[in-house]
């Protein structure tokens, strides 16, 4: 009897959050369209094949980043780190390859695990100390910059093997080109989205996030679950630093400066509450989708970069407004 009604709790949990879902996924969906129509409107460059194409190259980078924010956002934590750890990772797979001599794949290898290690890391101080995770990722994200600098001498590392351009490489899909790393960030979104909505572990990830509290209560190992997704953030972010290296054809220790709060720009743009256990990645594929909009649009329409970041900001406090007001709605 017992083992029925824990059943039927969790199935009446899986629709509301399914309906939730659905609800926070809707703005960020219409905000795109809506956004697509002004800047067609206003230019015809953006609707062309080539253009849609280059944003999402464009995006990719931040968009798997955004996917593991996204899961640290769910259980009501942030992650400042991650554009530094992604840095580090893209020095670590360049260096050792170029300047040791390691083999490409073994150098890949290294740099992600280096970048999960940072993830096992934070999740650690977090549920270790109970730490606060903004405090925890501020101290790593000091760290890894620190190291990125250290271990890249200040040096762009150029002449790569082609195992480490890869992913920038790209292949025909009518008359347009598509870069293997955006493929590969659709793809990551779509194993994320399948783990959170289909799986024990994602109900365990917004059960988390919603009320750590009950969700012990419950049976759920609160501490293992934010440990898991940390560390499945850190991996993602050497996937990030794996595209990065792709696309931009060097290691560069400047790189990944601001793709922080770009992540976290994307998640929130894309309905994911900063309280947790609200949101999903659905959300964050468009909310990454509408920053890389919004900043091509202005580009193509001649609008200055200090302007686009301005609008950016402006963006994030209305979606970050538009959730305390639902989320003070519901109470």
């Amino acid at each position: 009897m017992a083992r029925i009604n824990r059943t039927r709790t969790e199935e009446g949990a899986s629709s509301v959050l399914t309906r939730a879902r659905a609800m926070s996924t809707l703005g960020p969906l219409l905000a795109l369209i809506l956004s697509s129509i002004f800047f067609s409107s206003r230019t015809d460059r953006f609707l062309t094949s080539d253009n849609l194409s280059l944003i999402v190259q464009q995006v990719a980078v931040v968009g798997i980043i955004a996917i593991g924010q996204t899961m640290v956002i769910l259980t009501a934590g942030i992650d400042l780190s991650c554009g530094a750890v992604m840095a580090f990772g893209t020095i670590i797979m360049t260096r050792l390859a170029v300047t040791h001599g390691l083999n490409p794949f073994a150098a890949i290898a290294l740099g992600l695990t280096v970048c999960t290690a940072f993830g096992v890391l934070n999740g650690l101080l977090v549920t270790g100390l109970r730490l606060p995770p903004f405090i925890v990722t501020l101290g790593t994200l000091n760290i890894a910059f620190a190291l990125t600098h250290i271990v890249s001498n200040e040096e762009t590392i150029a002449n790569l093997p082609a195992s480490l351009t890869f992913f920038g490489n790209t292949f025909q899909v009518s008359a347009t080109s598509v870069t293997y790393g955006s493929v590969l960030a659709l793809s990551l979104a779509l194993v994320t989205w399948f783990v959170l909505t289909k799986t024990i572990g994602g109900r365990h990830i917004y059960a988390t996030g919603n009320n750590p509290v009950a969700a012990r209560l419950a049976g759920v190992r609160t501490r293992r679950v934010l440990i898991s997704v940390y560390t499945s953030a850190g991996l993602l972010y050497g996937i990030a630093a794996l595209v990065l290296i792709g696309r931009t054809g060097v290691g560069d220790p400047q790189a990944g400066q601001s793709d922080n709060l770009d992540s976290i720009t994307a998640v929130v743009v894309g309905g994911t509450s900063l309280f947790g256990g609200r949101g999903g990645v659905v959300g964050t594929v468009i909310g990454t989708l509408i920053v890389g909009v919004f900043r091509n649009g202005l580009q193509l329409m001649g609008v200055a970069a200090i302007y686009q970041f301005l609008i950016t900001g402006v963006l994030v406090i209305i979606a970050v407004a538009v959730d305390q007001l639902s989320r003070r709605r519901r109470e």
